[in-house]
């Protein structure tokens, strides 16, 4: 066989890199907001979302040449800017053929609270009336605000204002005004705090007045664990990260995004300094050479605050300038959980690590982290106060402590209510949350929120705590409890919950990814098949990655296990 010597024509030889070309008017915009794409420091990866932040606060979304210029401005691979940015919920990413949103978005919340309350309803009212051209109507998972159910948050010209039992004519009021409200809240100032004796802990720890030693057995003696939902001591977690070589860095998880949480929001709300004194003094335990805090970009008015708490901090000299760093988050429930959480703090996507190593050992950029709940930290000024043994003896049942009870559904007086650890949920109703509303009847609820399991009314006397409801199937997690009365239907419940499970799926592991998905579309099915869910369910729970695969099907197996005359009643077909 002859091989012909004529030489085949080349391809296109690449003069240039693949893609679109960098816009010079965009990086110039980029610049105006940013700063000098010179300074190294604007250039840090861990900046990222911070980045992406103030560009769709200033433009309302994010088109694909301001992303190419952000690359360019970051010196980062447009893969890594474009796959964060569309990671997260609250970030428009807008391409190049697309019309940007309109001028305002109204986000309605359909948490299981919200819809109790009829945000379906009003979500639908909404759609029907307004105008597509000049305002987005949309879901969005729970907001932080379930004692108001239910909520809607206004977002323009990158503010945001959140309206508690929203109404129609309400909504239309502010539209008409064209100018969103700004929401303030009444916060402890700095003085006022130290007026009470605030900052006098971290004064002594810091003058050597009082040890590590002293402060960990306190705290072991009055039985503190983390209060964001795992419970694990609170003395060990410091222990395990002290252990570590230096540097190390403490982190605040802020972001409760777990449906029917908001005791968070109640505290920082109040008493910022009480919560800022807390990781400080954590922060000192462990010799942390920064301190982070996570917030959740539902809570705008926060953000607001702390930043103003933490500037009093630096102008009274408590706290060098930029040692405490509060950075947003960006809607993603999956970074409540720890590893995601320093992996978006990085600025990555919000995806859990593998374990080992534990981010006490490798955590934010990788090294040693001390990662605690806001409330976690908020008891510890009051505990080293008053004493481990006041907070000890203050539980029921045979508990110790004090918990923080979201409170939310079917009863009288939602809200946050402090009550004994221990404490059972006919209890927790009757004696704080001014019993059930009017013509309801308890018929279930979730101790934990979405992923805590679902209890039946037979249930309603067990000690509400860490280890009391493990036989149940069930856990007390952020004690984000939710009311369900006989008058719900308990089908509506396991999609809502299972909807939204698959909706914040990272997507990093299949249980999980594909998991959530095929439960959600077993579960709307007018028969039920109790061995295919079962099946299912023990693939999620002991092949996902992180909590939120594993958890997901707790709700489902309470269902199948304790309502299956209830499921009946209510036309839903239980196949064995």
């Amino acid at each position: 066989m002859t091989v012909s010597s004529v030489t085949p024509p080349r391809r296109g030889a690449r003069g240039k890199p693949r893609g679109r070309n960098l816009d010079p008017a965009a990086l110039t915009e980029i610049e105006a907001l940013l700063g000098d794409s010179k300074d190294p420091a604007l250039k840090r990866r861990d900046l990222l979302i911070e980045h992406l932040h103030v560009i769709q606060d200033r433009h309302g979304h994010l088109s694909l040449r301001h992303l190419r210029a952000l690359c360019a401005f970051m010196n980062l691979p447009m893969a890594a800017v474009y796959e964060t940015a569309t990671f997260y919920a609250h970030f428009d990413v807008v391409h190049d053929d697309q019309a940007p949103p309109p001028a305002t978005t109204i986000r309605v919340c359909d948490s299981l609270s919200c819809q109790l309350a009829g945000a379906d309803a009003l979500r639908q009212e909404l759609e029907a009336g307004a105008d597509a051209s000049a305002v987005r109507v949309i879901r969005a998972p729970c907001m932080g605000r379930c004692a108001v159910a239910p909520v809607v948050e206004l977002s323009s010209k990158g503010h945001h204002w959140h309206m508690g039992h929203a109404t129609l004519a309400q909504i239309g009021e502010v539209l008409i005004a064209d100018e969103l409200p700004v929401e303030t809240l009444d916060w402890q100032r700095l003085d006022a705090y130290r007026d009470e004796g605030g900052y006098a802990l971290l004064n002594d720890c810091r003058a050597d007045k009082l040890s590590v030693e002293q402060l960990v057995q306190t705290l072991e003696q009055a039985g503190l664990r983390g209060l964001g939902g795992a419970g694990f001591a609170t003395f060990k977690k410091w222990g395990f990260v002290r252990a570590e070589p230096g540097p190390r860095y403490c982190a605040i998880n802020a972001d409760e995004g777990e449906p029917g949480t908001f005791k968070d929001r109640y505290y920082l709300e109040r008493s910022p300094h009480r919560f800022l004194e807390g990781a400080l003094i954590s922060a000192w335990a462990v010799e942390a050479k920064a301190l982070y805090i996570y917030l959740r970009d539902e809570y705008p008015a926060l953000h607001r605050v702390l930043k103003n708490a933490i500037g009093e901090l630096e102008i009274a000299g408590i706290v060098e300038s930029d040692y405490i760093i509060l950075r947003r988050g960006a809607g993603a429930y999956i970074c409540g959980e720890e590893s995601a959480m320093i992996e978006s703090l990085e600025g990555k996507p919000g995806k859990p690590r593998h374990r080992p190593p534990f981010v006490a050992q490798k955590g934010l950029f990788d090294r040693p982290t001390l990662v605690n709940n806001v409330e976690t930290v908020y008891w510890i000024p009051i505990i080293w106060e008053r004493g481990a043994e006041w907070f000890a003896r203050q539980g029921r049942n045979g508990r110790q402590g004090l918990r923080s009870f979201s409170v939310s559904g079917r009863v009288a007086n939602p809200g946050v209510h402090l009550a004994p650890a221990g404490i059972t949920l006919n209890e927790l109703v009757e004696e704080y949350a001014g019993g059930m509303q009017e013509g309801h009847v308890l018929c279930a609820y979730l101790p934990g929120g979405a992923s805590g399991g679902i209890l039946p009314a037979s249930k309603a006397d067990i000690p509400l705590d860490f280890d009391t409801l493990q036989v149940h199937d069930s856990f007390i997690g952020s004690a984000a409890v939710m009311v369900i009365s006989d008058q719900d239907n308990l089908k509506f419940v396991a999609t809502n919950l299972l909807a939204f499970f698959a909706d914040e799926s990272c997507g990093q592991c299949t249980p999980c990814r594909v998991g959530t998905e095929k439960m959600l579309a077993l579960l709307e099915r007018d028969e039920w098949n109790m061995a295919e869910l079962t099946r299912l369910s023990r693939v999620m729970i002991d092949a996902s990655i992180c909590g939120l695969g594993q958890a997901a099907p707790n709700p489902v197996l309470g269902l199948l296990r304790d309502f299956r005359d209830v499921l009946v009643a209510q036309n839903v077909i239980v196949k064995e």
